[in-house]
């Protein structure tokens, strides 16, 4: 017999009232707006006669007949779907399945619209990769045109990897009155190990290895369909919205091209088409909640997930009108243990946690230390305790199970009282330079407080030209800048890490400082990283010197640069960012508009003026 309900930890149920109380205004109309907008019946039912005829045109059968007939509810189909990605090639089969257990259930479910997906994998280090960040404005719009049409009463977002997901439910919140499920497609299986991996990667950087061995290596690791195994921000992006009650339990981590896979796929058919009815209706808009937002903070910590999520989970709950700051990231880290080891944090990847116990043991351990809410609404109906349990096919049919209730291994998953480390693998830094965010769960403790001279470059290949010129044999703090938002549209820098990597395992005590990102790959390095204010923006960042003292010190919460305030005052802001005419090819000038809008990375970094008045993530530059 499951034992009472735990109490909320005193933290987590403080830092959730004091987000429900910021967020009074902009959630209440927010919520205000999505009443308004569902509609009694169909949605498709206000429809003139003409435009209902166009969107039942190219449906034939039974189909037609419902759509036309106004008789059962219709299910948008939204997809990220390309063979280019490895994570999203698995979509290619989803819709037909969708529209059949659709049509089983009662529904009628239509491919209402793609959105785009790009991978930073292939575009790291590329003029590409600038526009990554902004790829999640474009796939929330995208997401948004699909839905305008008004002929559905839920949706099925399909989608997977870095900014998909958050586009996706930023997009579908606009539309927040309809219910909507994440569908997932899976992880790949297990390749070459992560650890060998990063060992070829540092050798590569060194010069001892031969570009031939590097991309064997790098084809042995990413080899199949599915998602990339190391719990980068693909799959931060599952488990956080998982445990935030958006998809079905235990969808997460199943591979793709197994029954089970199809079987989740079409069970999310069949529960979307359920929650548009009346008896369970369960719009997006209530099950994105202070607390389920809180939830997926959590969850993240707990697991030393992806930085990208102090942007994306603002983002998020800025569209449903919850303002999420990085103070309660802080604070919630103070209180929520370590429990997964999974690479970078460790030599593990994401199938070993899976097959540990997963999602369903982090849930049930998070529930049982009164760490999560468990009154929150999800997919699979009221209570966050459904995802204790693991979906399994038994008979041909899919039901779910309890799980063991501790993990199977602890040295990839453990008990709250058995953590990693006492705190999250997220923190907070700030002081003179402004505020970072610093991933420190694959930062070994000696290398957590870095003093020593800045090195100052505004380019990975800057960088990478000084480090094999060996200026860079020494001490040294690595500023980059002119990588924010507003800059040049906040790229990834992963490309730093081996080389980094090389310098720290010769003895140098070494700390990387940028305004740019370095996301769920970050790994051994110290490194400061989303610096707000950005260089562009006039931060402090701009008129940092070659050879100033930097101190990056992630155990006091810290990022200070040891020049007076008189001296630094004085001196003027160095490396201009590009400028317009500057940032071109590669469909970067496409994009300027949204670099002109962007915000700070601590409001989100998003591009979307006030959803409500007075809302607190307006642009930062016009």
């Amino acid at each position: 017999m499951r034992k009472a309900r735990t109490p909320v930890h005193p933290v987590v149920e403080e830092v959730t009232e004091r987000i429900a109380a910021r967020s009074a205004a902009t959630r209440s109309a927010y919520l205000a707006r999505m009443a308004a907008a569902r509609a009694e019946g169909p949605a498709r039912a206000g429809l003139a006669c003409s435009n209902l005829a166009h969107g039942f045109a190219a449906c034939g059968g039974e189909d037609r007949i419902a759509l036309r007939g106004l008789r059962k509810p219709g299910i948008a189909i939204v997809s990220a779907y390309n063979d280019l990605l490895s994570a999203h090639q698995p979509l290619d089969e989803f819709p037909a399945w969708i529209k059949d257990a659709a049509r089983e259930a009662g529904g009628v479910a239509q491919f209402a619209g793609g959105v785009p997906a790009m991978c930073d994998g292939i575009t790291q280090g590329r003029a590409g990769m600038e526009l990554s960040l902004f790829s999640r404005e474009v796939i929330a719009m995208a997401t948004g045109i699909a839905l305008s049409h008004e002929m559905f009463d839920g949706a099925l977002l399909l989608g997977v990897c870095d900014k998909i997901v958050p586009g996706l439910l930023i997009g579908a919140l606009a539309f927040g009155h309809l219910p909507a499920i994440l569908v997932p497609a899976g992880p790949m299986t297990s390749g070459l190990p992560n650890k060998e991996k990063a060992r070829v990667r540092q050798l590569y950087a060194e010069g001892r290895a031969t570009r031939e061995e590097l991309l064997a290596a790098e084809s042995a690791s990413y080899h199949s369909a599915g998602t990339c195994t190391f719990y980068g921000t693909a799959n931060s992006n599952q488990l956080v919205v998982e445990v935030m009650g958006l998809h079905l339990p235990g969808a997460s981590f199943v591979h793709p091209g197994t029954p089970l896979r199809r079987a989740l796929t079409e069970e999310a058919a069949r529960r979307v088409v359920a929650l548009s009815r009346d008896g369970e209706y369960t719009p997006l808009a209530e099950v994105i909640s202070e607390r389920s937002v809180v939830n997926g903070v959590v969850s993240l910590l707990a697991t030393g997930g992806s930085t990208n999520h102090t942007m994306h989970l603002v983002a998020i709950a800025a569209a449903a009108g919850i303002e999420l700051t990085w103070d309660d990231f802080a604070d919630l880290s103070s209180v929520v243990p370590l429990l997964a080891s999974v690479y970078p944090n460790g030599s593990a990847d994401i199938n070993h946690f899976h097959a540990a116990g997963g999602v369903q043991v982090l849930v049930g351990s998070l529930l049982d230390a009164g760490l999560l809410h468990e009154d929150v609404r999800t997919v699979a109906g009221d209570g966050l305790s459904r995802y204790r349990s693991e979906p399994v096919l038994a008979g041909g049919s899919l039901t779910w199970r309890e799980v063991p209730a501790r993990s199977l291994d602890e040295d990839v998953l453990r008990p709250v009282d058995n953590p990693f480390a006492a705190d999250g693998g997220l923190r907070m830094l700030s002081g003179s330079l402004g505020r970072a965010v610093t991933k420190v769960s694959a930062v070994a403790p000696e290398h957590r407080v870095v003093r020593a001279p800045a090195r100052v470059f505004t380019s990975q290949e800057g960088f990478t030209d000084a480090f094999r010129a060996g200026e860079l044999d020494r001490d040294v703090v690595v500023v980059i800048r002119n990588q924010g938002p507003q800059a040049n549209g906040m790229p990834e820098l992963h490309g730093l890490t081996p080389a980094l990597g090389v310098l720290m395992d010769r003895g140098h005590r070494v700390a990387l400082v940028t305004d740019g990102r370095m996301s769920g790959a970050s790994g051994k390095i110290p490194a400061a990283i989303q610096v707000t204010p950005e260089a562009a923006a006039g931060g402090p960042l701009a008129r940092v010197a070659d050879g100033d003292e930097v101190v990056v010190d992630a155990v006091a919460g810290r990022l200070d640069l040891l020049v007076d305030e008189v001296t630094l005052a004085a001196r003027p802001s160095r490396d201009a960012p590009p400028d317009e005419a500057s940032w071109v090819g590669t469909g970067r000038e496409l994009f300027t508009a949204l670099r002109r809008a962007v915000g700070p990375a601590d409001q989100g970094a998003g591009v979307f003026g006030p959803m409500t008045p007075g809302h607190f993530g307006a642009p930062a530059r016009v």
